[in-house]
């Protein structure tokens, strides 16, 4: 009579849930019948949630409470497991993953690094560099180590030294071009660039006068023990008033920053363009010198450009958010090798 006045008394979810509690009872008898087998994950999970619906214990046919109770300790368990995971940093928006790999996939020199600061220097969005690795999957390059000493002179007098040095170019009928090249070590300003097919001293000589020409502010300048820079050039730069630091034979550390100069020049520009002949080369170190002094992060100052022709990037409402009322522009550099990004306001 009582489990009768129970039956009536009780919900319609409670019925429900109790029938499906004991039909899945039953279905794990009638299986063992067949093939003895455990119960899967999936079923006691399943017989748990029912659980919370009704009095569990009188309903209980062919599991012991004491298991019945293992299972429940065990769903909980691995629920809080999951709820407790490590979520890790939320996504970026989409348009701006988007702007990442398109910067990647039209610059295939750049790295993470380097996105990150053309960014931030001129779409005033800051981002890290590591979140940029993670949606390009590519490696941090390393980096080097200077003398301490020789570190810290470069570091006091950096405003008043110029780096120099050669390097060779292939034209498209494999003739060998030379091409000079002097920097600030301070700015990372690319000061002067020209090519020669027959590199002199003479030569080598003018081109430090168009460098050094009427006042200047640097005092010293760095170079190596080439053959081109001759005793009478040395003497010329001392009467323009600068005194002559050569690099050790066979330690290009010294002059680490022009070297890293070179390197760019090489694996962002005429390594992928092939010159016809020497005015195409000087026309195309032209526009990457351009392009180096205006317009390329460097990450030495912060980031920031030897040249800066933009004024301070205006803040958005979210590090993640372009200010309101303006766009990106990109300005193809090189036949589109690099592009430029900068923000404009958007016409009304």
């Amino acid at each position: 009579m009582f489990p009768l006045i129970r039956l009536l008394l009780s919900s319609r979810a409670t019925l429900i849930a109790e029938n499906l509690f004991l039909r899945k009872q039953l279905a794990l008898f009638q299986e063992r019948k067949l093939r003895p087998r455990r119960s899967d994950a999936a079923t006691r999970a399943f017989m748990v949630l029912l659980s919370r619906f009704f009095d569990w214990r009188e309903a209980l046919v062919i599991v012991k409470p004491q298991t019945f109770l293992k299972w429940h300790r065990t769903a909980y368990r691995r629920f809080w497991r999951w709820k407790s995971r490590k979520r890790g940093r939320p996504r970026l928006p989409k348009n701006l993953r988007e702007l990442i790999r398109e910067m990647a996939h039209h610059n295939l020199t750049w790295g993470e690094e380097r996105i990150a600061d053309e960014l931030k220097l001129k779409l005033g969005i800051r981002v890290s560099p590591r979140t940029v690795r993670k949606y390009l999957n590519r490696e941090r390059p390393g980096g080097g180590s200077y003398d301490r000493g020789w570190n810290a002179f470069m570091q006091n007098e950096a405003k008043a030294i110029v780096a120099c040095d050669f390097f060779i170019s292939i034209t498209l009928n494999f003739r060998v071009l030379y091409v000079f090249v002097a920097m600030e070590i301070s700015s990372r300003r690319i000061l002067h660039c020209n090519v020669t097919a027959h590199p002199t001293a003479e030569w080598t000589t003018q081109q430090f006068r168009e460098v050094l020409a009427d006042v200047h502010p640097y005092r010293f300048v760095i170079h190596d023990h080439d053959s081109i820079f001759s005793p009478s050039l040395d003497l010329m730069l001392n009467d323009l008033g600068v005194r002559v630091l050569k690099t050790p034979v066979q330690g290009p550390k010294a002059n680490a920053f022009c070297e890293r100069l070179v390197g760019t020049i090489r694996r962002e520009c005429v390594d992928y363009i092939l010159p016809m002949n020497e005015r195409h080369l000087r026309l195309i170190l032209k526009e990457f010198v351009a392009y180096c002094n205006r317009g390329r992060p460097h990450s030495a100052l912060g980031p920031g450009t030897p040249e800066p022709i933009q004024a301070s990037v205006p803040a958005g409402g979210h590090r993640y958010e372009l200010p309101a009322g303006h766009r990106i522009k990109s300005k193809p550099v090189l036949g589109g090798l690099h592009h430029d990004y900068r923000l404009e306001k958007e016409v009304a």
